[in-house]
């Protein structure tokens, strides 16, 4: 049976100026950490913003507005753990938003591109078990992080 399911996105302040389509169609095409909605579902966006910059001063305010918008979900986008460094608040973010605006918090948006995963797995970025754990809506297979790139 197909839901309404009402996201938010909120990006890594880094990437501000980013349009947001590398989310968007890891949304239509159920990817990434979208993968988990059915085809079926009517997946709206009901907020679209940048945490505003560390330590994430936007994340105070902004999930009220998605929250007051209907958001069923906020995700935490993939940049969050992509970039370099990758931000040391998201664990602290998801558990914020969850208890203060009760929402569901999932770490990632689209697959992370194959040029990030292999960087990062050279560096040894993620060889740990709170990085693994973010990661793991995102990993996807390697011919879909390389249409990522």
């Amino acid at each position: 049976m197909a839901k309404k399911i009402k996201v938010g996105i909120i990006i890594c302040d880094r990437y501000k100026s980013c349009a947001g389509g590398k989310c968007f169609r890891a949304m239509s095409n159920r990817e990434g950490a979208f993968d988990s909605y059915g085809k079926d579902d009517a997946v709206e966006i009901v907020g679209f913003t940048s945490c505003g910059g560390c330590p994430g001063g936007n994340i105070e305010y902004a999930p009220e507005e998605m929250a007051a918008n209907g958001a069923d979900v906020i995700h935490l986008a993939t940049g969050l753990v992509v970039g370099y460094p990758p931000c040391p608040y998201t664990s602290h973010f998801k558990k914020f938003i969850e208890e203060k605006y009760k929402v569901k918090v999932v770490i990632g948006t689209h697959p992370i591109p194959e040029k990030y995963y292999t960087t990062h797995k050279a560096l040894g970025t993620w060889d740990n078990n709170e990085m693994q754990e973010l990661i793991k809506p995102t990993i996807t297979t390697e011919k879909t992080r390389i249409a990522y790139n």
